[in-house]
């Protein structure tokens, strides 16, 4: 079980300031960790009772329980299944983003031994590694800008997503602060870095509308806008999967991808469709985020 310092950003020496956004980045921790606890405890059916935009978070929590329950107890991925099949089945890319997270507590590769999960969808574990490595050891990851031993070249793209939306935690919502700490990093990175903080700032929030607008300049400055509008169209996407969309997703979405939820969420599925039957390869995944920014290169053109 897990208590509630572990959202603690002050605990993690996380940047603070002023205003509601530490709170709302510590609720969604919290929820992750509600979740978490819901699924050690078999009581799952408690996250229906959480309010219907932070079951993301507690999804993922329960994906990160199930995983490692799975591994202690070889049942090859059978709570995770049951997770994806039932009460999870509308929040994919949250269960998978947790998958990753807990590869990286066990210290494990992000992709082995996955089982039972989406062909596609598994690359998103590589994703929630980077969160929660550069959760756990952000001194070294943020910090120092290295990269785990344990990722493969073919992974690290989609582990530097995962960090940047851990940076949106790291500097508590701060355009200026993240934009700041992207800048520090390898050319190379910066890319996907900022879809990492695309998808944190319409998925989680944090920011007002003021800080979005210069998000959106910021990125587009640094010639990563198309990178900021895919990760937030994957947030968009995710949430609308979900059923639902909260006021500062839908506020969000027109600032930082130039469309209204619906139309770039369907970036994102469209992007999903035109890859054919059966994508499943870390190609594939490259290339549906390639579409997506496309869609959105196309749109604003």
């Amino acid at each position: 079980m897990q208590g509630h310092k572990e959202a603690d950003l002050g605990r993690r020496r996380f940047r603070l300031r002023q205003g509601p956004s530490r709170e709302v980045l510590e609720n969604a921790e919290k929820t992750y960790v509600l979740g978490f606890n819901a699924a050690v405890s078999r009581e799952i059916e408690k996250i229906a009772e959480i309010a219907v935009e932070q079951r993301g978070f507690a999804y993922e929590g329960a994906a990160t329980a199930s995983t490692i329950l799975d591994l202690a107890t070889m049942t090859r991925g059978r709570r995770l299944h049951e997770l994806l099949a039932g009460p999870a089945m509308a929040y994919q890319h949250s269960v998978h983003l947790g998958v990753g997270r807990a590869y990286a507590r066990l210290h494990l590769r992000p992709t082995w031994g996955i089982r039972r999960t989406h062909p596609l969808m598994r690359w998103l574990a590589v994703d929630g590694f980077g969160f929660q490595r550069a959760l756990t050891h952000a001194d070294q990851l943020v910090g120092e800008r290295s990269m785990p031993n344990l990722l493969t070249r073919t992974q690290c793209a989609i582990f530097d997503q995962g960090l940047g939306r851990l940076l949106w935690f790291h500097d508590c919502a701060s355009p200026e602060e993240v934009a700041a700490r992207i800048a520090e990093f390898p050319t190379g990175r910066r890319a996907d870095l900022w879809a990492g903080v695309g998808f944190a700032a319409t998925y989680v929030g944090g920011a007002d509308l003021e800080e979005l607008a210069r998000l959106t300049t910021l990125a587009s400055a640094e010639g990563f806008r198309s990178h900021l509008a895919q990760g937030c169209a994957f947030a968009a996407a995710a949430r609308l999967q979900a059923g639902t969309l909260p006021d500062h997703t839908a506020q969000a979405v027109p600032l930082l991808a130039g469309a209204e939820p619906q139309e770039a969420a369907a970036w994102a599925d469209t992007a999903l469709i035109a890859l054919g039957h059966d994508p499943h390869t870390h190609e594939d995944f490259q290339a549906w985020r390639a579409h997506t920014r496309r869609a959105w290169s196309r749109r604003n053109r």
